[in-house]
């Protein structure tokens, strides 16, 4: 929902999956130079095509939809479990699966793409290699899916100047003449090119602060998540109700109908829905009007310290249905919402540790860049003197509560809600 904020970001992810293809094509043809032995052509093409087709089991409105299970604090919006009115027993969705899964399932499930590709057991090559699973080199896998990888060098570029905005505009030239591959297989960069290695990083956490996490676009996002995710677990609603419908889904001729309008429709319908937990959000959408933001707490935080964040958590834990009472709103209409933590690198990976399958994985996903005089890269967060290495044990929180209030009058009671939770996530 980024074109909310930003106007002129109306890109698409097929321009984008064209941009990842091209770039990959210039790496590989490079690396087949260098290492002809490990590059060869059919690897090369598997690449390629694994460029081309990495994002093609996005959802509609992306990761928006694949993330409606993210849980909220108010125990009626515990999903994915729902009480059954009938039985009163609590019901289990089969999650929504993640976008790489989704791709594997409609490259092997579509007829034409799986004709073009080339058969059954080229397509399972292709989807190990952007799902990154044991099957796959590992460092192969790297150029698709790393901290310094093909998808992100196009997508900082495209996405900074889209947006109008500067933070994303790295060295790609720079950058992908002095990627290299070692004799035991390992992608690093070039020491000269360490600097742009560290700029791409700080880029990218800038375009997550400025662009990706804009409070307006993440309000929006929110709203609609959380739209989403009362919507399934209603009757009214013609919505995937879990993973195996999803699946479904793609695996048949409706996956032509499974884009943005099929989210679009169902925002329609719920402006006009007499639940005072739906209708809000929907309207917040259709009238352009963002939920207002309450309370931010965010910073830069060592990792596993507590922090003011949890306290604004358990604050809101304990105190936001009281508060929904005394100025008379649905509960509902309370969003409490964090985006995922960012930060540079982290000598144990590169996200949180319970995104990623293990800890030799994480390891593997690191920039890495090639010491003077070293024929073997070391992590660039092991290398002494560099602002990365500094900056790895720490990363970067926000946690934010909106009031979704489309209503024309709504200012002043805005104003009070937020005189109320300033002091909430202090130790007060």
């Amino acid at each position: 929902m980024g074109h909310l904020t930003y106007p002129s970001a109306t890109h698409t992810r097929f321009a984008h999956s064209l941009g990842v293809f091209k770039i990959m094509c210039r790496i590989t043809e490079y690396l087949e130079k260098e290492n002809s032995k490990l590059f060869h052509e059919e690897l090369r093409n598997d690449l390629r095509l694994a460029a081309l087709l990495h994002d093609i089991g996005h959802y509609p409105y992306s990761h928006l939809m694949e993330k409606v299970e993210r849980v909220t604090l108010t125990e009626d919006e515990l999903i994915p479990k729902k009480a059954s009115k009938e039985t009163g027993v609590i019901e289990a969705f089969e999650k929504y699966p993640n976008h790489e899964q989704l791709g594997e399932h409609i490259i092997l499930n579509q007829e034409d793409i799986l004709v073009a590709i080339g058969g059954e057991e080229r397509a399972m090559r292709v989807a190990s290699i952007f799902q990154r699973t044991e099957a796959a080199d590992q460092q192969v896998s790297k150029l698709i899916h790393s901290s310094l990888d093909m998808d992100r060098l196009d997508y900082l570029l495209r996405d900074s100047r889209s947006a109008g905005v500067p933070y994303g505009e790295i060295d790609l030239n720079y950058l992908l003449n002095n990627i290299r591959i070692s004799k035991k297989g390992e992608v690093g960069v070039t020491w000269k090119a360490l600097t742009a290695a560290e700029h791409f990083l700080l880029a990218r956490m800038s375009m997550y602060r400025a662009v990706y996490y804009h409070k307006t676009t993440f309000g929006f996002e929110e709203a609609c998540r959380q739209l989403l995710r009362r919507a399934r677990n209603g009757q009214k609603y013609d919505i995937a109700k879990d993973g195996n419908k999803i699946r479904e889904i793609c695996a048949t001729s409706e996956l032509l109908n499974f884009t943005d309008e099929y989210v679009d429709r169902i925002i329609r319908d719920a402006a006009n829905d007499d639940d005072p937990s739906i209708q809000p959000l929907a309207k917040c959408i259709t009238a352009r009007k963002p939920p207002k933001l309450i309370r931010e707490v965010s910073g830069m935080f060592e990792k596993g310290k507590s922090d003011e964040v949890k306290l604004f958590v358990q604050n809101c834990r304990f105190r936001l249905l009281d508060l929904a009472k005394k100025y008379k709103v649905n509960i509902g209409q309370f969003l409490l919402c964090a985006p995922p933590e960012i930060q540079f690198e982290e000598r144990g990976g590169t996200f949180k540790i319970d995104e990623f399958k293990n800890f030799r994985e994480e390891r593997e996903e690191l920039i890495k860049v090639f010491p003077k005089g070293s024929d073997e890269p070391k992590s660039l967060v092991d290398i002494p003197d560099t602002l990365i290495s500094y900056c790895s044990d720490f990363v970067f929180k926000i946690q934010r509560l909106y009031l979704a209030d489309p209503s024309p009058n709504c200012e002043k009671r805005v104003r009070q809600i937020r005189n109320e939770v300033q002091g909430w996530g202090f130790n007060k």
